[in-house]
């Protein structure tokens, strides 16, 4: 049995962080795929937030942990993984702060922008699953898709500024997270801006088959669902 055991949905952006993560450390683990699987007693027993990626493994005071940037700290810590998770307090906050600031700011905005055209469950009190008629709940989704542009540019300008990663010379976790969350905004063909595409790029060379191949689950995904949209009409 491997060191890690990894839970994982496949089409999910949040699990692609982790999948790319445990490939590029080169750490011992098993991957199962969960889907149609979470929700269950056993499941739920060791994940009461019924939330993937879900690290198992003996270290942990609890025997599981969830939560893809919480993983990757958790593991860098754990395997002395400097280079994707600097020691250094000053290039570790940095990091720290690129993956919050992910969270909390440019993940919601992401997710109401993509999640109606994904199939994916939003969060009770969201436009979109409220009451309101569709043409709302659209204009909710634009409204997101607009607003992703500011913090994309923080990014750019604060996070990157001018370096190839937001790791300096090389990805860090925080490179991870960005590039994973960016593979999403392909599901409404957001018009990337030329600095993005060109680190998506940097990103996927950095890491090869790290990345590709994980990722490649997510591009699938995204292609089923656009395949599955009616076609534009035009005059």
């Amino acid at each position: 049995m491997a060191a890690n055991t990894l839970s994982i949905l496949k089409p999910s952006v949040n699990n692609l962080t982790t999948r790319i993560f445990v490939r590029a450390a080169g750490l011992d683990f098993d991957e199962v795929d969960v889907w149609g699987k979470k929700g269950t007693p056993e499941f739920l027993a060791k994940d009461p937030a019924d939330l993937t990626p879900l690290l198992e493994e003996d270290g942990l005071p609890r025997g599981s942990l969830w939560e893809s940037c919480a993983i990757m700290q958790y593991l860098s810590n754990k395997h002395g993984l400097d280079r994707l998770y600097p020691t250094d307090p000053g290039r570790r906050a940095m990091v720290d702060s690129a993956m919050f600031y992910l969270i909390g700011t440019l993940y919601p905005l992401l997710a109401r922008a993509t999640y109606p055209t994904l199939g994916f469950p939003q969060y009770a009190g969201e436009v979109a699953t409220s009451d309101a008629d569709e043409a709302m709940k659209a204009k909710a989704a634009k409204d997101a898709e607009a607003a992703l542009a500011r913090p994309l540019e923080v990014y750019r300008e604060f996070f990157l500024a001018g370096k190839h990663f937001i790791g300096g010379d090389s990805p860090s976790i925080a490179d991870i997270r960005f590039a994973a969350t960016l593979e999403f905004l392909r599901a409404i063909d957001y018009e990337f801006p030329g600095w993005a595409d060109d680190y998506l790029t940097a990103m996927e060379s950095a890491l090869g088959d790290a990345y590709s191949e994980p990722a490649q689950d997510v591009r699938d995904y995204v292609a089923h669902v656009k395949s599955q949209q009616p076609a534009a009409v035009t005059s």
